[in-house]
C-alpha cells in the first residue's frame, strides 16, 4: 500500500482539521449547542437513567444552557473562544442528548436556525439511529441543500454483552439500516467508538473499529472510557473499580485502530476529555496536549499511519449478528 501520510500534511492521519482547512481554506472551529431535547433512554421509553457513561449533562457538558435562543448560543459560544482560536468559521455541534428526540416542527425550527447564521459552515448533529424516522431524514435532507449536514450516531461497541451493559438500548441491526439511508440522502455519519471498556480485550475493542471502517461513514470518533462523577458508572467504579488503560497502552491501541482504518475516513478524534471538575478517572486523560503528543510519538516511532494495515476481520460475535 501506498504511503499517503504526504497527503495529510504532518499527520500520519487523516484529520477533521485537515479536511476542513483542505475543503474550506482556513480553520473551522466546533461549537457546542443544545437544542433542549432528552432521550429515550431517560424519558422512559427504554430507561430512565440514560447509558452507564452518560454524564447530567447528556454529553454534552461542553453545551450551554438551552434557555437560550441557538443564535444567542452561537454568538455566546465565539465570544468564549475568541481568545483561544483565530477561526471566523463554525461548526453548529448540536451535542446534549440525542437532537433528532423532538417533532420535526420543532427540530426544523432550530437547525434552519443555525443553518441561517452566516458564519456558521456545517451543522453537526449527535443522535441515535432509532431516533431517526422516515420525516426526520426528509428534514435533514432539506436542510442538507442548504448547507452541509453531518449526523454523528454513538455506535461505542458492536459487542452485544458490552452494549447491554452500557445500556445502549439499540442494535447493529438498528445501526446500519441507519448509516445506509443517511448514506443514500448523501448524508455524512460520523461513528462514536468507546475504546477501555471492561470486559473488552484489545481484540474486541479493535473488532468494533474494523467494523466501523467496512462502513459508508464521513468519519469516526475514537473515544478514551473515562469516568465522570454523578454517573452510573463512577457508582460502579468506586464500588468496584475495574482497571482503565494507562497512556502508553492507550496510545498503542489507537496506533493500532489507525492502522486498520481505511484511508477516506476522516479522524474526528482519538481521545475523550471531559470536564476536569467531573473527572474521576483515567486523571492523565485531562492532560489533552499530553496525550496527543504521546499518541503523535507513538505512530512515528512506529512507523505506524491509517491504512497502513493490520489486524484481517476477526470478530468474536456470531456473523450472523453482523449486517452484513
Amino acid at each position: 500500500m501506498t504511503d499517503t501520510r504526504k497527503l495529510w500534511g504532518d499527520k500520519p492521519y487523516y484529520s477533521l482539521d485537515y479536511y476542513l482547512k483542505q475543503t474550506y481554506g482556513e480553520k473551522v472551529y466546533r461549537l457546542s449547542l443544545n437544542g433542549g431535547m432528552t432521550c429515550p433512554n431517560r424519558d422512559g421509553t427504554l430507561g430512565n437513567r440514560g447509558c452507564i457513561f452518560c454524564s447530567q449533562g447528556g454529553s454534552g457538558d461542553f453545551a450551554p444552557s438551552p434557555a437560550k435562543s441557538i443564535t444567542e448560543q452561537i454568538e455566546d459560544a465565539k465570544e468564549r473562544i475568541a481568545n483561544k482560536t483565530s477561526a471566523r468559521k463554525f461548526i453548529a455541534y448540536f451535542q446534549a442528548y440525542t437532537n433528532t428526540y423532538a417533532p420535526v416542527p420543532y427540530l426544523e425550527k432550530i437547525f434552519m436556525e443555525a443553518a441561517a447564521h452566516p458564519d456558521i459552515l456545517i451543522l453537526s448533529i449527535a443522535t441515535r439511529p432509532d431516533c431517526l424516522g422516515e420525516e426526520v431524514l426528509e428534514l435533514l435532507s432539506r436542510i442538507s441543500r442548504i448547507k452541509p449536514v453531518w449526523i454523528e450516531l454513538g455506535l461505542q461497541t458492536i459487542h452485544p454483552s458490552t452494549a447491554s451493559w452500557i445500556r445502549r438500548g439499540f442494535s447493529l441491526k438498528d445501526f446500519h439500516p441507519s448509516v445506509i439511508n443517511l448514506k443514500k440522502r448523501k448524508i455524512p455519519v460520523v461513528a462514536h467508538v468507546i475504546l477501555g471498556f471492561p470486559g473488552e480485550t484489545r481484540d474486541m475493542m479493535l473488532d468494533t473499529v474494523d467494523y466501523v471502517g467496512h462502513l459508508p461513514v464521513f468519519g469516526i470518533k475514537l473515544h478514551l472510557l473515562h469516568i465522570l462523577k454523578h454517573t452510573d458508572l463512577a457508582a460502579q467504579y468506586k464500588a468496584r473499580p475495574f482497571a482503565l488503560p494507562g497512556l502508553s497502552e492507550y496510545a498503542g491501541l489507537l496506533t493500532e485502530c489507525i492502522r486498520i482504518l481505511p484511508e477516506n475516513i476522516t479522524i474526528h478524534r482519538l481521545t475523550g476529555d471531559g470536564p476536569k471538575n467531573l473527572l474521576l478517572a483515567p486523571l492523565w486523560s485531562a492532560d489533552k496536549k499530553r496525550v496527543l503528543n504521546t499518541i503523535h510519538k507513538t505512530l512515528k516511532e512506529t512507523d505506524s499511519y491509517q491504512g497502513k494495515g493490520g489486524i484481517i476481520w476477526q470478530s468474536q460475535i456470531q456473523s450472523t449478528e453482523l449486517p452484513y
